[in-house]
């Protein structure tokens, strides 16, 4: 009977784990934390990857727990083309970082800052577009409205 609010948490707890990662990646490109390597935090890329895949399955729970909400609604379609984005951003962060001085510590170029800030933009439109998800739907199940 608590199976669907356990399915949130758990979407909940994966979005901390790999959005939080990104946002503290995103924070040290930005300039806060200098005195920590970016190098040094790759160890976070494991955190971050699970709380994607935690994301990934929790969420095709919630997709199998009312498929027509989900796919009757745009803001699901805006929600994964803005994830998608966002990883590939991130990606692109991080392949930046692996460079020799730029790890090291040294203040990050104007084009990474702005892919930064770019990623820490489409993970707060995403999330807000995930959030709106629970009150815009027009069908909840094929028979019925919501």
């Amino acid at each position: 009977i608590m199976v669907f609010p356990f399915v949130l948490i758990l979407h909940t707890v994966g979005l901390a784990f790999l959005v939080g990662a990104n946002v503290a990646f995103d924070a040290r490109v930005l300039g806060l934390a200098r005195g920590v390597p970016l190098l040094s935090m790759r160890r976070y890329y494991r955190s971050m990857w699970a709380g994607f895949w935690l994301n990934a399955f929790s969420g095709v729970l919630l997709l199998i727990a009312y498929p027509t909400k989900a796919l009757t609604n745009p803001l699901f379609y805006v929600k994964l083309s803005l994830i998608t984005l966002a990883l590939l951003v991130g990606q692109r962060i991080r392949r930046y970082a692996r460079s020799g001085e730029l790890a090291a510590g040294v203040r990050a170029p104007r084009p990474l800052k702005m892919l930064a800030a770019v990623s820490l933009v489409l993970w707060l439109v995403s999330i807000t577009a995930g959030r709106f998800l629970a009150y815009t739907c027009s069908r909840l199940t094929a028979d019925s409205p919501c």
